[in-house]
């Protein structure tokens, strides 16, 4: 999951440049409508060229130099190109991290070893758990890197059994700069975790056995993909249900996880996408649709989604150009890992 905050990213006009310089700047990449100070922000009204999107990537390196940053909006009907001093971030402190990580080991081997009862099974969901969250918060990581986007490596959050962590995070301490940055950041750690998810789960399908039904047994309710998965190459063993390994267990709470994170509320990965694909006013519809689903689904997240929720989404620094052909197809794409990895009421094994 990715986080970041709406008025972090806004700094008060301080120290910019004169506005004549700045705006010689501005002109040699945009057609410049008007110029004016604005609440002492220097604020343009531009025209697109074909162009815009690079020529805003273009800006943004010019004034780098000068601790400014870009921002482009459409107001009605004008394109305003507004230029803010760039604010300050707070160094991370890596130990804060890596402190977080070893207790999440250590809470998910607990839960493993009291859902197996075995150091072997145990160490193989640690794993499993730790492969699944780590790439997916990695994916994160480095596609904000690739988008000069300054990020914190992932927070790892310990939790209680039967799971052993509530799931990790990266910190954006920038705004992406246009809308296809923002996807890509919201893409990537889903799907990099749910293939994961997928190749954990295949294997611990293979380790788990089926046994006779104990009518005091509860039954977990499984995502369309692993009825899928257990269908196809079924566990060895007779009976009427699955004995899950610890590590099938695993790769059914990667599963989930994907799926809590793709619904399209607030700054869920989802919410990213959504936000790049449909703008600020469809996310904001379709962000209550987002936690009315998670109400039904899953009702703690649903607090967790308004939580996410509370503060307006920035948005990319860039809002105004449009999302590539390749990515819109991309955002389809997640609908469909959505919907495999739903856990539908009833469909236990």
């Amino acid at each position: 999951m990715c986080s970041a905050s709406s008025d972090e990213y806004f700094a008060d006009p301080v120290g910019v440049p004169p506005f004549e310089k700045i705006q010689v700047m501005v002109e040699a990449e945009f057609d410049v409508e008007e110029g004016f100070i604005e609440h002492g922000i220097p604020t343009f009204h531009v025209s697109l060229r074909e162009d815009s999107k690079e020529a805003f990537l273009r800006l943004m390196k010019h004034l780098e130099s000068l601790e400014l940053l870009p921002i482009l909006r459409r107001r009605e009907e004008k394109v305003v190109l507004k230029i803010v001093a760039k604010p300050p971030t707070e160094p991370s402190r890596n130990i804060i991290n890596i402190a977080l990580f070893f207790a999440t080991l250590g809470t998910v081997f607990l839960s493993g070893y009291l859902y197996s009862l075995n150091i072997l099974d145990a160490l193989l969901f640690t794993g499993a758990i730790m492969a699944i969250l780590g790439t997916h918060e990695m994916g994160h990581k480095l596609l904000a890197d690739k988008h000069d986007v300054e990020a914190t490596y992932p927070y790892f959050i310990p939790g209680l059994p039967p799971i052993g962590t509530f799931g990790a995070l990266i910190r954006q301490k920038a705004l992406p700069p246009n809308r296809d940055a923002l996807f890509d950041l919201g893409f990537t750690g889903p799907i990099t975790g749910f293939i994961i998810a997928i190749i954990v789960t295949f294997i611990g399908i293979q380790l788990s056995t089926l046994v006779p039904l104990d009518p005091d047994a509860g039954l977990l309710p499984v995502p369309l993909l692993f009825r899928f998965i257990i269908t196809l190459f079924p566990p060895s063993g007779t009976g009427d249900v699955i004995q899950l390994h610890p590590v099938a267990f695993a790769g059914w709470v990667g599963m989930v996880v994907t799926m809590l994170n793709l619904v399209p509320s607030g700054m869920f990965d989802g919410g990213h996408v959504a936000r790049s694909v449909m703008g600020d006013r469809a996310h904001k519809i379709i962000s209550y649709a987002g936690i009315a689903l998670l109400a039904i689904v899953w009702w703690p997240m649903a607090i967790l989604a308004i939580f996410f929720s509370a503060a307006k989404h920035p948005g990319p620094l860039d809002d105004v150009s449009k999302l590539t052909t390749l990515r819109k197809v991309g955002a389809i794409l997640l609908v469909v890992v959505f919907i495999l990895s739903v856990v539908p009421m009833g469909l236990s094994f």
